[in-house]
Protein backbone atom coordinates (compact mmCIF):
# COMPACT_ATOMS: atom_id res chain seq x y z
CA UNK A 1 0.00 0.00 0.00
CA UNK A 2 2.88 2.37 -0.76
CA UNK A 3 0.77 4.52 -3.10
CA UNK A 4 -2.63 5.11 -1.53
CA UNK A 5 -5.61 6.81 -3.12
CA UNK A 6 -6.85 10.20 -1.99
CA UNK A 7 -9.73 8.52 -0.16
CA UNK A 8 -7.40 6.07 1.60
CA UNK A 9 -5.00 8.87 2.55
CA UNK A 10 -7.82 10.87 4.12
CA UNK A 11 -8.94 7.87 6.16
CA UNK A 12 -5.44 7.22 7.54
CA UNK A 13 -4.74 10.87 8.37
CA UNK A 14 -8.12 11.45 10.01
CA UNK A 15 -7.40 8.51 12.28
CA UNK A 16 -3.99 10.00 13.16
CA UNK A 17 -5.48 13.40 14.01
CA UNK A 18 -8.09 11.73 16.23
CA UNK A 19 -5.25 10.55 18.49
CA UNK A 20 -3.74 14.04 18.81
CA UNK A 21 -3.81 16.02 22.09
CA UNK A 22 -1.57 18.84 20.84
CA UNK A 23 -2.58 22.45 20.26
CA UNK A 24 -1.84 21.91 16.56
CA UNK A 25 -1.05 18.79 14.58
CA UNK A 26 0.04 18.24 10.99
CA UNK A 27 0.49 14.86 9.29
CA UNK A 28 2.38 14.07 6.10
CA UNK A 29 1.96 10.77 4.28
CA UNK A 30 4.74 10.02 1.77
CA UNK A 31 4.53 7.01 -0.53
CA UNK A 32 7.02 5.80 -3.11
CA UNK A 33 7.31 2.93 -5.53
CA UNK A 34 10.47 3.05 -7.62
CA UNK A 35 12.66 0.76 -9.67
CA UNK A 36 16.16 1.07 -11.05
CA UNK A 37 18.88 -0.53 -13.10
CA UNK A 38 22.57 0.32 -12.96
CA UNK A 39 25.28 -0.79 -15.38
CA UNK A 40 29.06 -0.39 -15.55
CA UNK A 41 31.81 -1.80 -17.79
CA UNK A 42 29.09 -2.78 -20.29
CA UNK A 43 27.36 -5.04 -17.76
CA UNK A 44 24.30 -4.61 -15.57
CA UNK A 45 25.59 -4.51 -12.00
CA UNK A 46 22.49 -3.92 -9.88
CA UNK A 47 18.73 -3.75 -10.27
CA UNK A 48 16.10 -3.25 -7.65
CA UNK A 49 12.76 -1.92 -6.54
CA UNK A 50 11.71 0.17 -3.56
CA UNK A 51 8.27 0.37 -2.03
CA UNK A 52 7.64 2.41 1.08
CA UNK A 53 4.97 4.47 2.84
CA UNK A 54 6.03 6.81 5.64
CA UNK A 55 4.00 8.91 8.04
CA UNK A 56 5.44 12.05 9.64
CA UNK A 57 3.55 13.69 12.50
CA UNK A 58 4.31 17.22 13.68
CA UNK A 59 2.81 18.18 17.05
CA UNK A 60 2.92 21.65 18.57
CA UNK A 61 2.25 23.02 22.04
CA UNK A 62 2.49 26.80 22.00
CA UNK A 63 5.75 27.37 20.15
CA UNK A 64 7.24 23.97 20.95
CA UNK A 65 7.27 21.50 18.06
CA UNK A 66 8.22 17.84 17.74
CA UNK A 67 8.26 15.53 14.73
CA UNK A 68 8.16 11.73 14.68
CA UNK A 69 7.94 9.28 11.76
CA UNK A 70 6.80 5.70 11.30
CA UNK A 71 6.01 3.23 8.51
CA UNK A 72 3.57 0.99 10.40
CA UNK A 73 -0.14 1.71 10.10
CA UNK A 74 -2.07 -0.36 12.61
CA UNK A 75 -3.96 1.70 15.19
CA UNK A 76 -1.45 1.07 17.96
CA UNK A 77 1.43 2.27 15.79
CA UNK A 78 -0.44 5.38 14.68
CA UNK A 79 -1.17 6.33 18.27
CA UNK A 80 2.46 5.58 19.22
CA UNK A 81 3.91 7.97 16.63
CA UNK A 82 1.49 10.73 17.68
CA UNK A 83 2.47 10.33 21.34
CA UNK A 84 6.16 10.31 20.41
CA UNK A 85 5.83 13.58 18.47
CA UNK A 86 4.03 15.10 21.46
CA UNK A 87 6.78 13.96 23.85
CA UNK A 88 9.42 15.52 21.62
CA UNK A 89 7.42 18.75 21.37
CA UNK A 90 7.24 19.11 25.17
CA UNK A 91 11.02 18.65 25.38
CA UNK A 92 11.78 21.13 22.61
CA UNK A 93 12.72 24.80 23.20
CA UNK A 94 10.35 27.49 22.00
CA UNK A 95 10.66 28.26 18.30
CA UNK A 96 10.29 32.03 18.15
CA UNK A 97 9.71 31.83 14.40
CA UNK A 98 6.93 29.28 14.57
CA UNK A 99 3.92 30.11 12.43
CA UNK A 100 0.47 28.59 13.04
CA UNK A 101 -0.57 25.89 10.58
CA UNK A 102 -2.80 26.88 7.68
CA UNK A 103 -6.53 26.28 7.44
CA UNK A 104 -8.35 24.77 4.43
CA UNK A 105 -6.98 25.81 1.02
CA UNK A 106 -8.17 25.54 -2.58
CA UNK A 107 -5.87 23.95 -5.17
CA UNK A 108 -5.87 23.93 -8.93
CA UNK A 109 -5.79 20.49 -10.49
CA UNK A 110 -2.63 19.34 -12.28
CA UNK A 111 -1.79 16.02 -13.93
CA UNK A 112 1.59 14.95 -12.62
CA UNK A 113 0.83 11.22 -12.90
CA UNK A 114 1.41 9.08 -15.99
CA UNK A 115 0.24 5.48 -15.99
CA UNK A 116 2.96 4.56 -18.48
CA UNK A 117 5.68 5.49 -15.96
CA UNK A 118 3.91 3.88 -13.02
CA UNK A 119 3.79 0.59 -14.94
CA UNK A 120 7.45 0.41 -15.96
CA UNK A 121 8.64 -3.21 -15.69
CA UNK A 122 12.03 -4.85 -15.03
CA UNK A 123 12.03 -5.88 -18.70
CA UNK A 124 11.74 -2.23 -19.75
CA UNK A 125 14.65 -1.27 -17.51
CA UNK A 126 16.79 -4.13 -18.81
CA UNK A 127 16.11 -3.13 -22.42
CA UNK A 128 16.84 0.52 -21.63
CA UNK A 129 20.27 -0.53 -20.41
CA UNK A 130 20.85 -2.97 -23.27
CA UNK A 131 20.27 -0.38 -26.03
CA UNK A 132 22.94 1.75 -24.38
CA UNK A 133 25.41 -1.08 -23.77
CA UNK A 134 25.16 -2.92 -27.12
CA UNK A 135 26.10 0.00 -29.42
CA UNK A 136 28.87 0.95 -27.01
CA UNK A 137 30.36 -2.54 -27.29
CA UNK A 138 30.11 -2.41 -31.09
CA UNK A 139 32.15 0.80 -31.06
CA UNK A 140 34.68 -0.65 -28.58
CA UNK A 141 33.51 1.74 -25.88
CA UNK A 142 32.78 1.22 -22.18
CA UNK A 143 29.32 2.24 -20.98
CA UNK A 144 28.00 2.91 -17.51
CA UNK A 145 24.64 4.36 -16.59
CA UNK A 146 21.65 4.49 -14.31
CA UNK A 147 17.89 4.54 -14.87
CA UNK A 148 15.35 5.16 -12.12
CA UNK A 149 11.57 5.36 -12.43
CA UNK A 150 9.34 6.39 -9.56
CA UNK A 151 5.79 7.08 -8.48
CA UNK A 152 5.60 9.45 -5.50
CA UNK A 153 2.55 10.30 -3.43
CA UNK A 154 2.13 13.03 -0.83
CA UNK A 155 -0.86 13.79 1.37
CA UNK A 156 -1.00 16.56 3.98
CA UNK A 157 -3.71 16.99 6.62
CA UNK A 158 -3.78 19.14 9.73
CA UNK A 159 -5.97 19.84 12.73
CA UNK A 160 -7.31 23.06 11.17
CA UNK A 161 -8.93 21.23 8.26
CA UNK A 162 -6.28 21.54 5.54
CA UNK A 163 -5.96 18.60 3.16
CA UNK A 164 -3.74 18.33 0.09
CA UNK A 165 -2.99 15.31 -2.09
CA UNK A 166 -0.81 14.68 -5.12
CA UNK A 167 0.63 11.68 -6.93
CA UNK A 168 3.30 12.09 -9.59
CA UNK A 169 5.67 10.05 -11.72
CA UNK A 170 9.20 10.55 -12.99
CA UNK A 171 11.91 8.66 -14.88
CA UNK A 172 15.59 9.65 -14.92
CA UNK A 173 18.46 8.33 -17.05
CA UNK A 174 22.14 9.17 -17.27
CA UNK A 175 25.03 7.49 -19.05
CA UNK A 176 28.79 7.96 -19.23
CA UNK A 177 30.44 6.28 -22.21
CA UNK A 178 34.23 6.17 -22.53
CA UNK A 179 36.83 4.82 -24.89
CA UNK A 180 38.60 1.66 -23.72
CA UNK A 181 41.84 3.58 -23.17
CA UNK A 182 40.03 6.27 -21.16
CA UNK A 183 41.11 9.10 -23.46
CA UNK A 184 37.60 9.96 -24.67
CA UNK A 185 34.40 10.46 -22.70
CA UNK A 186 30.79 11.35 -23.47
CA UNK A 187 27.83 11.89 -21.15
CA UNK A 188 24.10 12.38 -21.43
CA UNK A 189 21.11 12.78 -19.11
CA UNK A 190 17.34 12.73 -19.63
CA UNK A 191 14.36 13.02 -17.28
CA UNK A 192 10.60 13.04 -17.88
CA UNK A 193 7.28 12.60 -16.12
CA UNK A 194 6.04 10.35 -18.94
CA UNK A 195 8.31 7.40 -19.77
CA UNK A 196 6.92 7.37 -23.34
CA UNK A 197 9.23 10.32 -24.01
CA UNK A 198 12.31 8.40 -22.87
CA UNK A 199 14.61 6.95 -25.53
CA UNK A 200 17.81 5.68 -23.94
CA UNK A 201 19.17 4.44 -27.28
CA UNK A 202 18.88 7.90 -28.85
CA UNK A 203 20.33 9.55 -25.75
CA UNK A 204 23.24 7.08 -25.59
CA UNK A 205 24.06 7.74 -29.24
CA UNK A 206 24.90 11.33 -28.28
CA UNK A 207 27.26 10.14 -25.53
CA UNK A 208 28.83 7.62 -27.92
CA UNK A 209 29.53 10.29 -30.52
CA UNK A 210 31.05 12.62 -27.92
CA UNK A 211 33.15 9.82 -26.50
CA UNK A 212 34.70 8.99 -29.86
CA UNK A 213 34.97 12.65 -30.80
CA UNK A 214 36.79 13.72 -27.65
CA UNK A 215 39.91 11.52 -28.14
CA UNK A 216 43.29 13.23 -28.63
CA UNK A 217 42.19 16.48 -26.98
CA UNK A 218 44.49 19.43 -27.56
CA UNK A 219 45.56 22.07 -25.08
CA UNK A 220 44.09 25.53 -25.34
CA UNK A 221 45.32 28.49 -23.31
CA UNK A 222 43.04 29.45 -20.38
CA UNK A 223 41.32 32.82 -20.68
CA UNK A 224 38.00 34.39 -21.61
CA UNK A 225 36.15 32.66 -24.44
CA UNK A 226 32.82 32.68 -26.19
CA UNK A 227 31.16 29.46 -25.02
CA UNK A 228 28.15 27.48 -26.10
CA UNK A 229 26.72 25.88 -22.98
CA UNK A 230 24.50 22.87 -23.42
CA UNK A 231 21.71 22.78 -20.78
CA UNK A 232 23.70 20.33 -18.61
CA UNK A 233 26.54 22.87 -18.50
CA UNK A 234 24.45 25.68 -17.04
CA UNK A 235 21.66 23.98 -15.08
CA UNK A 236 23.54 23.70 -11.78
CA UNK A 237 24.81 27.29 -11.91
CA UNK A 238 21.26 28.49 -12.57
CA UNK A 239 19.79 26.22 -9.87
CA UNK A 240 22.34 27.55 -7.38
CA UNK A 241 21.40 31.11 -8.29
CA UNK A 242 17.65 30.50 -7.97
CA UNK A 243 18.25 28.72 -4.67
CA UNK A 244 20.07 31.81 -3.38
CA UNK A 245 17.30 34.29 -4.24
CA UNK A 246 15.59 34.07 -0.84
CA UNK A 247 14.32 37.33 0.62
CA UNK A 248 15.61 36.72 4.13
CA UNK A 249 19.24 36.16 3.20
CA UNK A 250 19.09 39.25 1.01
CA UNK A 251 17.53 41.37 3.77
CA UNK A 252 20.18 40.19 6.22
CA UNK A 253 23.04 41.12 3.88
CA UNK A 254 24.08 37.56 3.08
CA UNK A 255 23.35 37.19 -0.64
CA UNK A 256 23.91 38.62 -4.10
CA UNK A 257 20.49 40.28 -3.79
CA UNK A 258 21.48 42.25 -0.69
CA UNK A 259 21.43 45.99 -1.33
CA UNK A 260 24.51 48.03 -0.40
CA UNK A 261 23.44 51.61 0.41
CA UNK A 262 25.21 54.49 -1.24
CA UNK A 263 26.84 57.05 1.01
CA UNK A 264 24.23 59.43 2.36
CA UNK A 265 21.31 57.47 0.92
CA UNK A 266 18.16 57.79 3.05
CA UNK A 267 15.85 54.83 3.70
CA UNK A 268 17.66 52.46 1.33
CA UNK A 269 15.99 49.14 0.47
CA UNK A 270 17.35 45.98 2.04
CA UNK A 271 17.29 43.99 -1.17
CA UNK A 272 17.34 44.37 -4.95
CA UNK A 273 13.69 43.55 -5.63
CA UNK A 274 12.63 45.30 -8.84
CA UNK A 275 16.18 46.09 -9.91
CA UNK A 276 17.69 45.07 -13.24
CA UNK A 277 20.35 42.39 -12.81
CA UNK A 278 20.51 40.55 -16.13
CA UNK A 279 20.09 40.80 -19.89
CA UNK A 280 16.53 41.89 -20.85
CA UNK A 281 15.93 38.49 -22.46
CA UNK A 282 16.28 36.66 -19.14
CA UNK A 283 12.98 35.41 -17.75
CA UNK A 284 13.01 32.81 -14.98
CA UNK A 285 9.88 31.52 -13.29
CA UNK A 286 8.19 28.56 -11.60
CA UNK A 287 4.96 27.09 -12.90
CA UNK A 288 3.35 23.89 -11.59
CA UNK A 289 1.19 23.80 -14.74
CA UNK A 290 4.08 23.70 -17.22
CA UNK A 291 3.35 20.69 -19.46
CA UNK A 292 6.97 19.47 -19.55
CA UNK A 293 7.72 19.85 -15.81
CA UNK A 294 4.39 19.51 -13.98
CA UNK A 295 4.48 19.67 -10.19
CA UNK A 296 2.09 19.59 -7.25
CA UNK A 297 0.09 22.80 -6.92
CA UNK A 298 0.88 23.14 -3.21
CA UNK A 299 4.04 23.82 -1.23
CA UNK A 300 5.40 21.76 1.66
CA UNK A 301 3.28 23.73 4.15
CA UNK A 302 0.11 23.17 2.11
CA UNK A 303 -0.05 26.70 0.69
CA UNK A 304 -1.22 26.87 -2.95
CA UNK A 305 1.48 27.41 -5.58
CA UNK A 306 0.91 29.26 -8.85
CA UNK A 307 3.05 30.54 -11.71
CA UNK A 308 5.56 33.02 -10.28
CA UNK A 309 8.24 35.04 -12.05
CA UNK A 310 11.54 35.37 -10.19
CA UNK A 311 13.25 37.29 -12.98
CA UNK A 312 11.21 39.22 -15.55
CA UNK A 313 12.89 41.09 -18.44
CA UNK A 314 16.17 40.92 -16.54
CA UNK A 315 14.72 42.43 -13.33
CA UNK A 316 14.22 40.73 -9.96
CA UNK A 317 10.44 40.25 -9.95
CA UNK A 318 9.91 38.23 -6.76
CA UNK A 319 11.94 36.65 -3.98
CA UNK A 320 10.94 33.39 -2.26
CA UNK A 321 10.42 33.57 1.51
CA UNK A 322 8.66 31.77 4.32
CA UNK A 323 5.55 32.80 6.22
CA UNK A 324 7.48 34.06 9.23
CA UNK A 325 9.74 36.38 7.22
CA UNK A 326 6.85 37.59 5.08
CA UNK A 327 4.91 38.59 8.21
CA UNK A 328 7.96 40.16 9.86
CA UNK A 329 8.75 42.34 6.84
CA UNK A 330 5.23 42.99 5.61
CA UNK A 331 6.01 41.22 2.32
CA UNK A 332 3.80 38.85 0.39
CA UNK A 333 4.36 35.17 1.20
CA UNK A 334 5.70 33.53 -1.96
CA UNK A 335 6.18 29.73 -1.82
CA UNK A 336 7.88 27.90 -4.68
CA UNK A 337 6.94 25.02 -6.94
CA UNK A 338 8.97 21.92 -6.15
CA UNK A 339 10.59 19.55 -8.63
CA UNK A 340 9.82 15.96 -7.71
CA UNK A 341 8.43 14.75 -4.39
CA UNK A 342 7.93 17.11 -1.47
CA UNK A 343 7.25 16.59 2.18
CA UNK A 344 7.45 18.10 5.61
CA UNK A 345 10.91 19.47 4.87
CA UNK A 346 10.38 20.58 1.26
CA UNK A 347 12.38 19.66 -1.82
CA UNK A 348 14.34 21.05 -4.77
CA UNK A 349 12.87 24.19 -6.35
CA UNK A 350 11.61 23.93 -9.93
CA UNK A 351 12.61 26.74 -12.30
CA UNK A 352 11.95 27.48 -15.94
CA UNK A 353 14.09 29.78 -18.07
CA UNK A 354 12.78 31.15 -21.34
CA UNK A 355 15.00 30.67 -24.34
CA UNK A 356 15.22 31.75 -27.96
CA UNK A 357 14.92 30.43 -31.50
CA UNK A 358 18.54 29.48 -32.22
CA UNK A 359 19.39 25.79 -32.48
CA UNK A 360 22.67 24.43 -31.14
CA UNK A 361 23.79 24.03 -34.76
CA UNK A 362 22.95 27.68 -35.49
CA UNK A 363 24.99 28.84 -32.53
CA UNK A 364 28.01 26.81 -33.67
CA UNK A 365 27.62 28.03 -37.26
CA UNK A 366 27.56 31.65 -36.10
CA UNK A 367 30.64 31.36 -33.87
CA UNK A 368 33.97 32.50 -35.27
CA UNK A 369 36.01 31.23 -32.33
CA UNK A 370 34.63 29.57 -29.23
CA UNK A 371 34.18 26.47 -27.08
CA UNK A 372 31.32 23.97 -26.88
CA UNK A 373 30.79 22.65 -23.33
CA UNK A 374 28.84 19.45 -22.68
CA UNK A 375 28.59 19.87 -18.91
CA UNK A 376 30.15 21.34 -15.78
CA UNK A 377 30.75 19.38 -12.61
CA UNK A 378 32.30 19.55 -9.12
CA UNK A 379 30.88 23.07 -8.80
CA UNK A 380 31.77 24.94 -5.59
CA UNK A 381 30.87 28.44 -4.41
CA UNK A 382 33.69 30.95 -3.93
CA UNK A 383 31.79 34.11 -3.01
CA UNK A 384 28.10 34.30 -1.97
CA UNK A 385 27.95 38.06 -2.56
CA UNK A 386 28.86 37.77 -6.25
CA UNK A 387 27.79 34.13 -6.74
CA UNK A 388 31.26 33.33 -8.05
CA UNK A 389 31.64 29.59 -8.65
CA UNK A 390 34.45 27.31 -9.71
CA UNK A 391 34.35 23.86 -11.25
CA UNK A 392 35.44 21.81 -14.25
CA UNK A 393 34.26 21.02 -17.74
CA UNK A 394 33.83 17.31 -18.46
CA UNK A 395 32.81 14.60 -20.94
CA UNK A 396 33.30 16.45 -24.20
CA UNK A 397 34.74 19.95 -24.63
CA UNK A 398 35.33 21.13 -28.19
CA UNK A 399 36.97 24.06 -29.99
CA UNK A 400 34.87 25.93 -32.55
CA UNK A 401 36.47 27.88 -35.40
CA UNK A 402 34.72 29.63 -38.28
CA UNK A 403 31.38 27.99 -37.57
CA UNK A 404 32.64 24.41 -37.27
CA UNK A 405 33.78 22.09 -34.48
CA UNK A 406 37.48 21.73 -35.24
CA UNK A 407 38.81 19.39 -32.55
CA UNK A 408 38.40 18.26 -28.91
CA UNK A 409 40.25 20.22 -26.24
CA UNK A 410 41.46 19.42 -22.74
CA UNK A 411 39.10 20.29 -19.96
CA UNK A 412 39.24 23.59 -18.10
CA UNK A 413 38.66 24.82 -14.59
CA UNK A 414 36.27 27.77 -14.73
CA UNK A 415 35.73 30.72 -12.40
CA UNK A 416 32.42 32.35 -13.27
CA UNK A 417 29.23 33.82 -11.84
CA UNK A 418 25.78 33.16 -13.30
CA UNK A 419 25.12 36.89 -12.78
CA UNK A 420 27.91 37.76 -15.22
CA UNK A 421 26.94 34.86 -17.47
CA UNK A 422 23.35 36.08 -17.81
CA UNK A 423 24.58 39.54 -18.73
CA UNK A 424 26.77 38.17 -21.55
CA UNK A 425 24.16 36.28 -23.56
CA UNK A 426 24.61 36.29 -27.32
CA UNK A 427 22.01 33.68 -28.26
CA UNK A 428 19.62 31.15 -26.71
CA UNK A 429 17.87 28.03 -27.93
CA UNK A 430 14.69 26.20 -27.04
CA UNK A 431 14.53 25.16 -23.35
CA UNK A 432 14.69 21.45 -22.59
CA UNK A 433 13.87 19.55 -19.43
CA UNK A 434 16.83 18.71 -17.21
CA UNK A 435 16.84 17.86 -13.49
CA UNK A 436 13.14 18.70 -13.23
CA UNK A 437 13.59 22.20 -14.65
CA UNK A 438 13.66 23.82 -18.10
CA UNK A 439 16.95 25.27 -19.37
CA UNK A 440 17.90 26.56 -22.85
CA UNK A 441 21.26 26.07 -24.55
CA UNK A 442 23.09 29.39 -24.44
CA UNK A 443 25.88 31.18 -26.25
CA UNK A 444 27.82 33.32 -23.77
CA UNK A 445 30.70 35.73 -24.40
CA UNK A 446 33.71 36.21 -22.12
CA UNK A 447 33.29 33.06 -20.04
CA UNK A 448 36.31 32.70 -17.76
CA UNK A 449 38.49 29.58 -17.86
CA UNK A 450 41.23 29.88 -15.26
CA UNK A 451 43.40 26.78 -15.80
CA UNK A 452 43.67 23.43 -17.58
CA UNK A 453 42.59 20.06 -16.19
CA UNK A 454 43.96 16.65 -17.14
CA UNK A 455 40.67 14.93 -16.25
CA UNK A 456 38.76 13.50 -19.23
Amino acid sequence: MSIVTEKEAKAILKKVLAFSKADECECNLNGEVSGNVRYARNTVTTAGQLSDLTLAVQSTFGKKTGVATINEFDDASLEKVVRRSEELARLAPDNEEYMPILGPQKYEKMNTYFESTAKVTPDYRANAADVSITPSKKNKLVASGFLNDATNMLAIMNSKGLFAYNVGTSVNFSATIRTEDGRGSGWVTRDYSDVKKMDTAKASKIAIEKSMGSVDAKELEPGKYTVILEPAASVQLLANMVGNMGQRNADEGQSFLSYKPKEGEENPPKNKLGMKMFDERVNIYSDPHHPDVPTATFAADGHPVKKTYWVKDGKIANMPNNRYWAKKTGAQYIPTATAGSIGLFGGQNQFIMDGGDDSLEDMIKNTRRGILVTRLWYIRQLDPQTLLYTGLTRDGTFFIENGKIKYPIKNFRFNESPIVMLNNIEAMGKPVRINGSMVPPMKIRDFTFSSLSDAV
